[in-house]
């Protein structure tokens, strides 16, 4: 997903996004089905995920201006708790299920397979977003990439029911401050912030549907699987480090104030800190949950 750079909608700025509509509304007639298939937590990750991104774009519409250590604050957090999430639940039980079927090397794969898809689908996305096609190039990044998210989500814990809400929390904890920055670059266009209601369902739709499949029971399989979401999810966290250098989006928002050069540099230290709270956090609930 990025930084969600250049992100366009095509409805007014007083307009309601019919794509936004339907994506909620189908969340909704999911969830009734999520009750009775017995997918409670990725029910809950998915409306959480709604929850915190349409709040996120909520607020973001309506701000009158950006203020950088939101933003630093926002992506840190999420970056450090998504990458210490992934590397504390995702990678141990990847090299584990790999160990079981005799092959430790298969969990790697995976998540060598994930970050490489996963920097693949960014970089041509985000390509993509330079040529000059006949759809909204960047609102479909936005919305595949929770799409993709819910899905590798539903595969999860599908296969390892008796994971706890806490990593899937984690996961989607970027929602919010992605919907703030997406929000703002909308409203500085006079577009639409309710097209973010479909990626903002986007984790639901598919993780609740995945999450009722049945999942092969070859731990090898499952070893790639693993591996493969792992690689995944590093991939994000790591895209969602804050960048605190010339020309990154956090630039961009600091070249709005003065004295832009010193506020960069000072962001730098907070970056550090909210991406290792982030981590921290993660930690201590995992200490006191466990």
């Amino acid at each position: 997903m990025g930084r969600m750079e250049r992100f366009v909608a095509t409805e007014s700025s007083t307009g309601v996004s019919a794509l936004g509509v339907a994506g909620t509304v189908l969340l909704v007639a999911l969830s009734a089905f999520a009750v009775t298939a017995g997918a409670e937590k990725v029910l809950v990750i998915g409306w959480v995920a709604f929850v915190a991104m349409a709040l996120g774009a909520w607020l973001g519409g309506r701000a009158n201006e950006t203020n950088p250590h939101r933003l630093v604050w926002g992506y840190g957090l999420a970056s450090g708790a998504m990458i210490t999430s992934a590397a504390m639940f995702l990678v141990p039980q990847a090299i584990g299920i790999g160990t079981t079927a005799g092959a430790p090397q298969l969990g790697g794969i995976g998540i060598a397979v994930g970050v490489v898809v996963g920097y693949s689908s960014h970089t041509i996305g985000h390509r993509l977003t330079h040529v000059d096609v006949s759809f909204d190039v960047s609102t479909a990044e936005i919305a595949a990439h929770a799409l993709s998210a819910g899905l590798i989500i539903g595969l999860v814990y599908g296969s390892m029911p008796t994971l706890g809400l806490l990593l899937g929390l984690a996961i989607v904890s970027h929602k919010g401050p992605a919907g703030y920055a997406a929000a703002r670059r909308l409203s500085r266009r006079g577009k639409s912030t309710t097209a973010l209601l479909l990626p903002a369902a986007g984790v639901g739709i598919t993780a609740i549907p995945t999450a009722v499949l049945p999942i092969p029971g070859a731990p090898a399989i499952n070893a790639v699987v693993f591996g493969f979401a792992a690689g995944i999810f590093l991939h994000v966290a790591m895209d969602f480090l804050p960048n605190c250098e010339a020309g990154s989006e956090i630039d961009e928002v600091c070249s709005l104030h003065e004295h832009s050069h010193d506020l960069l540099d000072e962001l730098r230290t907070h970056a550090v800190g909210s991406t290792a709270l982030g981590a921290l956090v993660v930690v201590g609930a995992w200490l006191l949950l466990y």
